[in-house]
């Protein structure tokens, strides 16, 4: 008989930018301190904050995501938590906010995920441009759907101990616990940059910003009455937990601040499945293992790098041999430099691999982000021809030449085409998709 798993909860916000990120990392370091094993998740599709979670709890952090994953692959996930004391999981923009249809479990929103496992929400509320009117906010979120619970607020940027009475008066009009109340505190905001967070890895001070965060908190938040909160998981484990297909059996794996963004669940299911992973970093002049049997590069900052990635004659020869014999995938930021050109913001055009005839540009930005619905019209790594793969688009990247075979007729969750194909040429595949799961 599998292990019990842990009580835990979802710290969520009506939006994005509210602090649910510096609530998660105070609650996760201060926990852990406190002599805690806490197991951290993120709902739905985010490369950066899983850092950040990891680094604060010193376990590893798992997506979540109930629009690309069947509840059979959330719940083995969860059941990574067995030896933990408590969960902690992190919401995406707000609670409710997800796709307009339901596809694979359901609208991907953090809501759905709480519903599912029963996690009850602390709200992180933003209250600088409020008073009163907090109770009425809190109480629309404990009533919009009833299998979503309400364990309390945390009131965030509060100005004044008047400022903190009035907000404290609404919610107890509401009828809702007040958890914490933050006071404002410009030093602990997080940096950012296009694609979100500035990575855990590239902040010197990230050890310092956990511990103060992790003071902030334990000073001005309840972590008793946070944890009572908590509830039990209702998910079991899978008696069958789904297999991830690995790309390959040795995976030369391109690790740096180039190329960064690999979802954990799915290097954890790889090694599952007996893959071995053996990474290499570009920007320090290193190509794939030559025992190995694909080349995977994953999505990053390439457009940061590009002249640098341009200079590293001992990557681009040892990629472009490797791709001679064996496959090479890329995931967005892997498919720009498998491409010819990247064009950066200044307008400099660096060369790439040459593996792809791709052109990309930064010159005019335009985002593009969503879930995405690929069937592969050819063979990648791990996945035949015809299967159906779930995953995401983000970047602000525009196509200016993508005259190769596409790789996948794509759509967007709402079912509609998106022209980011995917290219194919030989034993190179790539395509702006982040993959998160294969439909069933």
């Amino acid at each position: 008989m599998s292990a019990p798993l842990p009580p835990g909860l979802l710290v969520a916000a009506p939006a994005s930018g509210e602090g649910k990120t510096t609530l998660t990392l105070g609650l996760l370091r201060a926990f852990s301190r406190s002599g805690l094993r806490v197991r951290p998740f993120k709902s739905g599709p985010d490369y950066i904050d899983p850092g950040f979670h990891a680094a604060a709890a010193g376990l590893p952090s798992f997506n979540l995501d109930t629009w690309a994953m069947e509840e059979s692959r959330i719940a083995d996930l969860v059941a990574h938590a067995a030896e933990a004391d408590l969960v902690v999981a992190e919401g995406s923009m707000g609670l409710f906010d997800g796709v307009a249809k339901r596809g694979g479990a359901g609208r991907g929103s953090g809501a759905e995920l709480a519903a599912l496992t029963g996690w009850p929400v602390v709200l992180v509320l933003d209250a600088s441009g409020m008073a009163q009117t907090a109770g009425a906010v809190a109480l629309g979120f404990a009533t919009l759907r009833p299998e979503v619970r309400l364990a309390g607020v945390v009131l965030n940027k509060i100005a004044s101990p008047r400022h903190e009475a009035l907000a404290r008066l609404g919610l107890e009009e509401a009828g809702i616990p007040v958890l914490g109340v933050l006071p404002r505190r410009p030093d602990l905001t997080m940096p950012e940059r296009h694609l979100g967070l500035v990575q855990a890895q590239e902040r010197p001070d990230l050890e310092a910003f956990l511990e103060a965060a992790a003071d902030f908190v334990a000073a001005h938040a309840d972590l008793a009455a946070i944890r009572a909160a908590a509830a039990p998981t209702r998910l079991a484990p899978p008696e069958a937990p789904p297999v991830l297909r690995p790309p390959g059996n040795r995976v030369a794996l391109a690790q740096d601040a180039a190329f960064s963004f690999v979802y954990p669940h799915l290097l954890e299911g790889w090694r599952r499945a007996g893959a071995e992973i053996l990474p290499f970093a570009p920007l320090a002049d290193e190509g794939p293992d030559s025992s190995a049997d694909v080349c995977w590069l994953p999505g990053g900052y390439p457009e940061l790098h590009a002249g640098a990635l341009a200079s590293r004659s001992r990557f681009l020869a040892l990629t472009r041999a490797f791709a001679a014999t064996r496959p090479v995938h890329g995931e967005c930021g892997g498919y720009m430099a498998l491409g010819a050109g990247l064009e950066t913001a200044s307008g400099e055009r660096h060369e790439m691999l040459g593996l792809l005839g791709l052109e990309t540009s930064f010159a005019k930005r335009k985002m593009r982000l969503g879930y995405r619905l690929a069937r592969l019209r050819a063979p990648m790594p791990g996945h035949a021809a015809g299967a159906l793969l779930r995953g995401h688009e983000f970047h602000y990247a525009s196509i200016l030449a993508q005259p190769d075979a596409p790789l996948a007729e794509i759509t967007d969750a709402n079912g509609d085409p998106v022209p980011e194909t995917g290219s194919r040429r030989g034993f190179v595949t790539g395509s702006f998709l982040h993959l998160i799961a294969e439909a069933t």
